[in-house]
């Protein structure tokens, strides 16, 4: 049988990372190129001991159909833990839990804009946004990044030179993948530009509980007194990825419309998992969890930004203060796909650049690194051979 896909997935292509993670699963294989929280970082022993509990005490509650806006006890929880750590979410705003950040995007997505609307975001940007963007025949509207995050000028000639545009797409802390934080003066710019022009801002933060160093920034959506902001955030960074529980914050006019969204993709996230997070905000301390965390991922990124500046000479990078990436720039006479075949043969795994530009065709001499899921050993080691073959490009010159 002969079949033809829709002109909306057509031209998209696989996603860069997973693809590259595909060969990270060859044995001896170090992952930089992934994406997944440390493994240590993890509280096994918790999440065996609440699905246990949940399991033994009502089954059936856990097995059977749930609400799509979530399981009421969790929105809750979550509504009341925003306020208070983020200033997130009031009376103006309904938590409605999700299958995973992705998802929130998706949503957004459906409800926001129609095929041939455009959606204003910056490059580089997360693959798995862009990827949803496109699936839903959106034009991608790039905006440079600076080390305090989003181009604010070029955000507004954008704005002004794009009448389709319904959204304005960011990961104000640590993004992905160019590890910048974004100013408080530029998320308030932001802000206003949104307001001014009739649209809206998805804010997201998966990386924001991640913060190693530095103070706190507050977020756009605690500035939010018009209802144009959707606020995006996850546990899979502080608790599990695998358990694909994460949360829009949805000013109440758009809630009605999200709500429908979900259910035409999942119908509802699923009740156990939602219930674990439920149980586990009951019976532990989250928040000491997460300073917990914090540590682990400090040690991690000190330990590879300083390999990096041992070892690779002429690699330039933002040493972040958060998340899991760094964005580092390949020297100008270092072909960057090139230098990532190299890698692979010599068994290190990294994300070519182009994978999260809006326009994966154009030149990029980045690559993308992650230090969350390698071992401390891995880091050593990957960072060795990265330097070792930016010197066969010294030896070149």
């Amino acid at each position: 049988m002969s079949y033809k896909l829709s002109n909306k997935y057509r031209n998209l292509k696989p996603s860069a990372v997973r693809e590259i993670l595909k060969a990270t699963s060859e044995p001896g294989m170090i992952a930089f190129a992934g994406g997944s929280p440390a493994v240590e970082a993890f509280p096994c022993e918790a999440v065996k001991k609440l699905s246990a509990e949940i399991l033994d005490e009502n089954p059936v509650s856990a097995l059977v159909y749930g609400v799509s806006e979530g399981y009421e006890p969790l929105r809750k929880q979550v509504a009341e833990w925003l306020k208070r750590r983020e200033n997130v979410g009031g009376e103006s705003d309904t938590v409605i839990i999700t299958a995973g950040g992705t998802q929130v995007m998706d949503i957004a997505t459906r409800i926001l804009s129609s095929e041939g609307d455009a959606v204003i975001c910056e490059d580089p940007s997360f693959i798995g946004s862009l990827n949803c963007f496109r699936s839903h025949g959106c034009e991608l509207v790039g905006v440079p990044i600076d080390d305090d995050g989003m181009n604010v000028s070029a955000l507004e000639k954008a704005v002004m030179n794009t009448p389709k545009a319904k959204f304005i797409y960011t990961i104000p802390n640590f993004q992905n993948p160019g590890g910048t934080t974004l100013s408080f003066e530029k998320r308030k710019k932001i802000y206003e530009i949104a307001r001014d022009n009739n649209l809206v801002i998805v804010e997201d933060n998966p990386y924001g509980n991640l913060r190693v160093e530095g103070t706190d920034i507050p977020s756009i959506k605690s500035m939010d007194k018009d209802g144009i902001v959707i606020y995006a955030g996850s546990f899979s960074k502080i608790l599990a990825p695998g358990i694909r529980v994460a949360y829009a914050v949805v000013p109440n006019a758009m809630a009605g419309a999200f709500t429908i969204g979900k259910q035409v993709s999942d119908v509802h996230t699923g009740v156990l998992n939602q219930m674990i997070v439920s149980r586990w905000f009951d019976e532990y301390n989250v928040d000491a969890h997460i300073e917990d965390i914090r540590k682990i991922y400090r040690r991690k990124r000190d330990l590879m930004c300083d390999l990096l500046s041992r070892y690779c000479g002429g690699l330039k990078y933002v040493k972040p203060q958060g998340g899991l990436f760094i964005w580092a720039r390949l020297p100008e006479n270092v072909d960057m796909l090139e230098y990532v075949s190299k890698l692979i043969a010599r068994r290190v795994a990294v994300v070519p650049g182009t994978a999260f530009m809006t326009d994966d065709t154009a030149p990029c001499g980045y690559i993308r690194l992650n230090f969350s899921t390698p071992s401390d050993e891995d880091i050593i080691k990957g960072v060795r051979i990265m330097g070792e073959i930016l010197d066969e490009y010294k030896d070149e010159k």
